[in-house]
């Protein structure tokens, strides 16, 4: 992996491409964008190119240098992220911590990286620190950060990889240059699908349509959430004003987790979307197999009305997602202001 081999986010490359010919490299970096898009194989493909002694500025990808940065193994690039991060990918164990493992990076984690950059490089004269899910610094930790950024070693550059930049603070995002990342186009993820997990066409752009653009979410989605998306859209379009209890009872089915609820209002997002197509004539909808529900929903469904079923889908998401709130309560909170008008 090297950062010419980086695919879908042409302006990002381009930009650092550039500014490593011009010798330009800012000390600090926030690669901001959707997960799943290709941010830490390009921090990966930057701090290669930073450090690799056989193609200065490029990255081999071949050398020792490049494959031990590629497997998180090079003395000079260091890496931080969440402890529930690290036990996810399997570089930590539950049993290592003392307590359920922080989705927070705290601030003993950041001083211990500052240490650690501080240091002569090891084999490059160039030392490189990723952050991986920076916007997780708690306010301690993003205050110990911003010192840093004020005055950074010399020599080395910092890459924090954020999928909500606004959690950081300004001070931070201000210090940093920022590089923008977009949601991979679908049809290429679609493609990797079906490479990669062996789906059929259909299947796989489908699947790629609820990531969102995001291949790691499209790799990591299961399949059996495909099938189930058909109760998710048939019990949902059942639903009538005026039947509290059946709203509940949806909520408490589709809400029993937080990953359960993003899912269903993925799902319901996906559907909105796939209605308002159907309603201006449009062919080509993700859910294919419901054409024929996606027409009768359009039919009787005024479009602003869909307009406002896809503002309380994204409300009912980000106050889950970004506020931590109550998966149950924000969906049955969304059905009461959706089908009762309030």
């Amino acid at each position: 992996m090297t950062l010419a081999s980086v695919v879908g986010q042409p302006r990002a490359i381009d930009a650092l491409q550039s500014a490593l010919r011009g010798g330009s490299v800012h000390h600090a970096y926030l690669f901001a964008g959707p997960e799943g898009v290709g941010k830490e194989l390009t921090a990966v493909g930057l701090a290669q190119a930073l450090t690799c002694p056989e193609q200065p500025d490029v990255g081999c990808g071949t050398c020792s240098s490049c494959t031990r940065i590629a497997k998180g193994a090079h003395p000079d690039v260091s890496w931080l992220m969440p402890d529930a991060e690290r036990v996810e990918r399997g570089l930590a164990g539950r049993s290592d911590f003392a307590t359920t493992p922080s989705r927070d990076i705290r601030v003993d984690q950041i001083r211990s990286l500052l240490e650690r950059i501080c240091l002569r490089g090891l084999e490059s004269k160039r030392k490189v620190a990723i952050v991986v899910d920076a916007h997780q610094m708690n306010a301690q930790a993003q205050n110990a950060f911003l010192k840093t950024l004020e005055e950074p070693p010399a020599e080395t550059t910092l890459i924090l990889l954020a999928s909500a930049p606004d959690k950081m603070l300004p001070t931070i995002r201000s210090r940093c240059s920022k590089v923008s990342f977009g949601p991979l186009p679908v049809e290429l993820v679609a493609e990797r699908l079906q490479k990669e997990r062996k789906l059929d066409e259909p299947t796989a752009m489908l699947a790629a349509v609820m990531a969102g653009g995001s291949l790691g979410r499209a790799m990591a989605l299961d399949l059996k959430a495909l099938a189930a998306r058909k109760d998710v859209i048939a019990s949902f379009e059942a639903l009538k004003p005026g039947e509290p209890s059946a709203m509940l009872r949806w909520a408490a089915t589709f809400g029993e987790s937080r990953e359960d609820a993003e899912q269903a209002l993925s799902i319901l997002s996906l559907w909105t979307r796939d209605v308002a197509m159907a309603k201006v004539g449009g062919e080509r909808l993700a859910n294919r197999d419901l054409d024929a529900l996606a027409h009768e929903v359009a039919a009787r469904t005024h479009e602003s009305m869909l307009h406002r079923r896809h503002a309380l889908l994204d409300k009912a998401r980000a106050t889950i997602v970004e506020r931590n709130g109550s998966p149950r309560l924000q969906l049955e909170r969304m059905l009461i202001e959706l089908l009762e008008g309030r």
